[in-house]
């Protein structure tokens, strides 16, 4: 296998280059170089917690981006951080009411990183006083909260304003590479998707008086209203490299799934395994698992056709194989460096003037798979997604106690 793939497999930097052009992922000029950026989006970020403190870390590297005002439940979080980012006092705030000061304070741009529940209220918001979103994922934990999302990013677009989900997987030199032989022909017919989405799970403590404790350290992932269930959260980064080669979103579902972790306290799903329908006939397996039995982590999508196969990773080795050509690279570090392409494509897009804000449709389409794929595996029964649009069905959270 290794003397064929040493004859077979190249790895040519033209192509690539021409891949990652094609996504406005250009390599850096000198006069692009962090030191050399003057222009200082004034930006606000929502959400301090893990992932919310640790890409401030990319924004403050870029070197685009200064830090004017951070909001977070916790006032201790907002403080932590606010002094790590230079942020004055009184630009610090708190409670669930926070994002609203953050917005009249004075920035540009916000960076939401909250539990997908607060997203649809908290995006709208920016992007009616006339703010720049950069977004985490997924965007909702139900139908409403998509097509919420879905209408914000028309009505940012309609304002000259940029709209950006933080999708990692479709920026990697090796993913485009393989998703472009894929679209060129090179496995001939498609014949079947599946992807995987593995991950050890999060803690999932008992319920308190209210709900505060479900707000820290990822344990509302555990619960599905507040963060659309473990395939919703995890595994959407492979179901939604998928989409972003197959260029449609499925039709159908049909699954089970169960709750198999030891003394769970939240009703998110941790097993699963689904088969969406698309239109044209394809098949698409996913498998989810979030159980700490065993490692590494892995999410993967792999397209297989007539003639052979591609495999887009998150962490290991983008692929494609089949009768007449092979290529193969690794993808390395994409959870930073994906990010970081992508806070430097926003840094772009608002100091450039592009409002196309071409990765919320997707971002939506995904969004709706997973929740399509959950009902399904939940309710035990072939569900459509004209069904769950139809349903429409809003989740709520008892945010009783908290403060406001």
């Amino acid at each position: 296998m290794n003397n064929w793939l040493n004859r077979r497999t190249f790895l040519k930097t033209s192509s690539l280059a021409a891949g990652a052009s094609a996504l406005g992922l250009q390599p850096l000029k000198a006069a692009d170089t962090a030191s050399a950026r003057t222009r200082k989006i004034k930006l606000g970020l929502v959400g301090c917690g893990g992932r919310g403190s640790w890409i401030a870390g990319l924004f403050q590297k870029h070197g685009g981006y200064e830090f004017h005002a951070v909001a977070d439940y916790f006032q201790a979080n907002a403080d932590k951080w606010g002094n790590e980012l230079g942020v004055e006092v009184s630009r610090r705030f708190s409670t669930l009411s926070g994002y609203k000061r953050l917005i009249e304070s004075g920035v540009e741009a916000v960076a939401l990183e909250v539990p997908p529940y607060f997203f649809a209220q908290h995006a709208q918001a920016a992007v009616d006083a006339g703010l720049h979103v950069y977004m985490a994922k997924p965007i909702a934990a139900d139908v409403p909260g998509c097509l919420a999302i879905q209408q914000a990013a028309k009505t940012a677009t309609g304002k000259q304003r940029c709209f950006l989900v933080d999708y990692q997987m479709s920026t990697d030199p090796g993913n485009i590479e393989v998703r472009k032989r894929i679209l060129a022909g090179g496995l001939g017919k498609i014949s079947q998707v599946s992807t995987i989405g593995i991950c050890n799970g999060f803690p999932d403590p008992p319920f308190e008086k209210t709900i505060e404790n479900r707000l820290q350290g990822l344990t509302w992932v555990n619960d599905i209203a507040l963060g659309c269930d473990f395939n919703g959260n995890f595994d959407i980064h492979s179901i939604d490299a998928a989409l972003w080669v197959l260029g449609q979103r499925p039709v159908a579902a049909v699954g089970a799934s169960q709750i198999v972790r030891p003394d769970p306290h939240g009703d998110s799903h941790d097993v699963c395994s689904v088969i969406y329908e698309y239109g044209d006939g394809l098949v698409h397996n996913h498998f989810g698992q979030a159980l700490a039995n065993q490692e590494p982590s892995a999410l993967s999508c792999t397209i297989h056709g007539q003639k052979g196969f591609g495999t887009l990773e998150y962490w290991r080795k983008a692929e494609f194989r089949s009768d007449e050509d092979a290529f193969r690279a690794n993808v390395e570090n994409l959870y930073e460096t994906g990010a970081a392409r992508n806070i430097d494509t926003f840094y772009r897009n608002v100091t450039e003037g592009h409002f196309a804000n071409d990765t919320v449709p997707r971002a939506v389409d995904s969004a709706l798979t997973c929740i399509l794929g959950r009902e399904a595996a939940a309710r035990g029964t072939r569900l459509t997604m004209e069904q769950i649009l139809a349903e429409n069905k809003k989740l709520e959270v008892n945010l009783a106690g908290l403060k406001t």
